[in-house]
């Protein structure tokens, strides 16, 4: 496990503020990592969601919501350390500002891209914890997605 996270570091994927997330983590809440990423995934799918929509009106963009979902992404994004996730918020929202349809669609496309990697990164991830944990007899909860 320390090798894939210091390979997400390495690559900018993760930064600081996922170790101190993991630092919340104890015996009394072995779990508390992934149960936090997960509502993260979740919520993260509905604000996605609603980017596509917003982008594919044909009449009138609305650009103050989709300024308004990103900083809620780009907000839940930091707090986890999800760190090329969150910048690809900064420049989806530069494109929002300037009413940039063209660059709101590229700039999804690469947020989709990044949330998809991080996504299957962070599960990867938790997976090797739990088989860990297994291992040494500690039980966690299955995680629905």
């Amino acid at each position: 496990m320390n090798r894939l996270l210091s390979f997400l570091f390495h690559q900018g994927v993760l930064d600081e503020q996922f170790l101190q997330l993991q630092q919340l983590q104890d015996e009394t809440s072995p779990n508390f990592v992934s149960e936090v990423v997960n509502i993260y995934f979740h919520q993260s799918e509905k604000l996605l969601r609603n980017l596509r929509s917003l982008l594919m009106e044909r009449e009138l963009m609305d650009y103050k919501k989709m300024g308004i979902d990103l900083n809620q992404l780009m907000g839940s994004s930091s707090s986890i350390g999800a760190k090329r996730v969150t910048n690809v918020c900064v420049a989806f929202r530069v494109a929002t500002e300037q009413n940039n349809r063209a660059g709101c669609f590229r700039a999804l496309e690469m947020l989709e891209h990044e949330y998809c990697y991080l996504k299957n990164k962070l599960h990867e991830l938790f997976q090797i914890e739990q088989q860990r944990a297994l291992a040494a007899g500690v039980r966690y909860p299955v995680q629905n997605e």
